[in-house]
This record gives structure tokens, C-alpha cells and sequence, in this order.
């Protein structure tokens, strides 16, 4: 690699809504020298592919009331400033590109101090606290949701979506025993508070199994309830890495509402009946999902408001209905921005290495 070779630190961590983005980002930017900034025993250790070097520092995010814990956390956050300055200087990265969270913050202001350009991307319709905090101290941010900018005033907003892996763009085959003719039903938790929508799930099945339905059902690794449904056609997983394929193959999802989710949702122009995670920060998973309500591709409904009763008859419902699915399928299809990775790579781009400029 030669001496102008631009050097771009990516720092995301901890959920797949922060890792994915940032993972399909990197692969538009083969002509980069690429690390990466993560915490120790996140999903970064697994995820991140091993071209990439992965530097971890240990750091958490703030509680929601302050306490004798907030002055050790403001402690490490401080220190964490200090380590990626050094890790900065000494890599010589010319760009820093984060997907925000608590990994967010150090490396912001350690890349401002030292007057590195800094990206931040951005996936929710309401920006979280760390996002509106330091988005000041960015060059750019880059939205998943237009209507994020109006939170955001003063700060140079780019409105690009949120990208996918690249896994997505292209047909993929589903190694489960699904038959081809079946109709086939994908139930999301996400990575967190799935177990009130996984039980919901398991009290509506059995009405979809005498119309010859498939579920397969991704539990999350935390349900304890997990094994209690028993069925020739639902197959149920903790984690399942080929979400490409499964979305493809779907017939319709039942869903969290997490950013990224919809996303791939939308690329892949699957229907979905979306009930968001009730205790997300700013309820930013109702409002991500508003969107693809308003515009006639999903169904919305908070946890609160749908029994096992309405869910099990509203997908039967559909699953007799493929004139509606059908509708809902393109309407997925139009909210979708199929080159989001590459606009957010045109944007890296836009900040010319600084070795090239001496």
C-alpha cells in the first residue's frame, strides 16, 4: 500500500443497526486502507471481516440518571478521547466515519480536535441524544430519514437513506426447509425486546398453520420462552446470518421497526405488518415505521394495541389476499434507495486525502 493511499477509521459498534451500514459502506471503498473502532465483546468481534483491523476500546454509555456511576463513565469517555486521538495520529486516517452510539462520542471529538473530517450516519426519523449533541462537531450528517434534518438545525444534512449490505442487491438462495410453494411468514424480533412480540407470535401461529403457512421465526438470543412452540412448518432461530434470502423469499414479515430492518425491508420490497419496540429511545422506532404505514406498504400497530386474536386474523386475512400483498410489495419497493452505500461513499470521497493535498 503506498504512502497516498487514503486511510479511513470507521468506528460502529454493539447492534447490527450500527454495524451493517457501516459494513456496506466499506465495501464501496476498496481504494481505502480501512480500520476499525469498536468495544470489546460487542457483535464487532464476529461481525467485522477480518481485512479490516479492529481496535476496541471499553467504554459505555451515560444512564439515564446521574449517580456516582456517571463520574467513572465521564472518566472512561474522557480517557477513550485521548486513546483514539493517539490511534488517529498514529494511523494517519485522513477521513472518520461513524454510525453514531456510544463508540460515537470519543471518537468525534478526538477526529475534531485533531480537525480530521468526520461523517456521521444517522438511520432514525428522530435523531438520538448523541446524534443531536455532536452533530455540530461534524463536516456532514448523513440521514436514513429526511425529516431527521428538522432536529438537526444549523448542521450540514445530506438526506441518503440507510445503506444494506451488499448481500441484498443481488438473488439469494434460502438453505431452510421451506417449501417452494409454501407461503412463507418471517417474524424479526430485533436485538432487543423481542420476547413480548415473540410471545404474541406463538399465541397467533397456529391459525396460520392450517393455511399450509411457513414461519420462520428469529427469536433473539435472550428468550427464554424459545422451544415452547412445536411445528412441522415453524422453525425457529436465534439469529440467522442470511437475511437477504429470507426477506427475498418472504411472503410477508411480522417486525420490529429498527432502521436498518426497514431498510431491508424495502430493497427487498417485502410486506410487513410492523409493531415497534415500545421502549426505544424518543419512540424512534414508531416513527421510523410511520413512514412505510403512511405510504401503504406495512401495517402498524404499537405492542398495546393488537392481541394474538387481531394478529392471527389479519395475516390470514392476507395470506387469502395476494392481490393486497401484491400492492403492498411495490409500495415497499418505492421507498427503497437501492445505492445508499454508494452516496455515503461518494461523501467519504468528497474529503480528499490529506497526504495528497502536501
Amino acid at each position: 500500500m503506498n504512502q497516498t493511499t487514503p486511510r479511513l477509521l470507521i468506528a460502529a459498534s454493539g447492534t447490527g443497526g450500527h454495524l451493517f451500514p457501516a459494513l456496506a459502506v466499506a465495501e464501496q471503498l476498496p481504494e481505502y486502507a480501512i480500520e476499525w473502532l469498536g468495544v470489546p465483546d460487542r457483535l464487532e468481534t464476529g461481525l467485522v471481516p477480518d481485512q479490516y483491523l479492529l481496535h476496541t476500546i471499553a467504554i459505555e454509555g451515560f444512564q439515564s440518571r446521574p449517580g456516582l456511576k456517571t463520574i467513572k463513565i465521564l472518566t472512561r469517555q474522557l480517557g477513550a478521547v485521548l486513546t483514539v486521538k493517539k490511534l488517529l495520529q498514529e494511523k494517519q486516517i485522513d477521513v472518520l466515519f461513524t454510525t453514531g452510539g456510544y463508540i460515537a462520542g470519543p471518537s468525534i471529538l478526538a477526529a475534531r480536535w485533531l480537525n480530521i473530517p468526520v461523517i456521521l450516519h444517522e438511520s432514525n426519523s428522530i435523531p438520538g441524544k448523541v446524534t443531536r449533541f455532536l452533530s455540530r462537531f461534524c463536516d456532514v450528517v448523513a440521514l436514513g430519514f429526511a425529516e431527521a434534518a428538522q432536529y438537526l438545525p444549523g448542521v450540514n444534512t445530506k438526506w441518503v437513506s440507510t445503506p444494506v449490505r451488499e448481500q441484498f442487491r443481488s438473488p439469494q438462495e434460502l438453505d431452510l426447509p421451506v417449501p417452494p410453494s409454501a407461503f412463507l411468514i418471517v417474524v424479526v424480533g430485533g436485538s432487543q425486546g423481542a420476547i413480548a412480540l415473540n410471545d404474541l407470535i406463538r399465541t397467533s401461529a397456529p391459525r396460520w398453520f392450517d393455511t399450509g403457512a411457513y414461519i420462520v421465526h428469529l427469536t433473539g438470543e435472550k428468550d427464554p420462552n424459545r422451544g415452547a412452540l412445536k411445528h412441522p412448518q415453524y422453525i425457529e432461530l436465534p439469529f440467522y446470518e442470511n437475511m437477504a434470502g429470507l426477506f427475498q423469499r418472504a411472503d410477508l414479515a411480522v417486525s420490529r421497526s429498527g432502521s436498518g430492518t426497514l431498510t431491508e425491508l424495502a430493497i427487498t420490497g417485502t410486506p410487513s405488518i410492523l409493531i415497534p419496540y415500545p421502549f426505544a429511545a424518543e419512540d424512534h422506532q414508531f416513527y421510523n415505521a410511520q413512514a412505510f404505514a403512511k405510504g401503504g406498504a406495512a401495517y402498524l400497530y404499537r405492542q398495546n394495541e393488537i392481541t394474538s386474536q387481531q394478529l392471527g386474523e389479519l395475516v390470514k386475512e392476507l395470506i387469502a389476499s395476494p392481490g393486497t400483498l401484491q400492492t403492498m410489495r411495490e409500495k415497499t419497493e418505492n421507498l427503497a434507495v437501492k445505492d445508499s452505500a454508494g452516496r455515503l461513499a461518494d461523501l467519504i470521497r468528497s474529503f480528499p486525502s490529506r497526504k495528497s493535498q502536501r
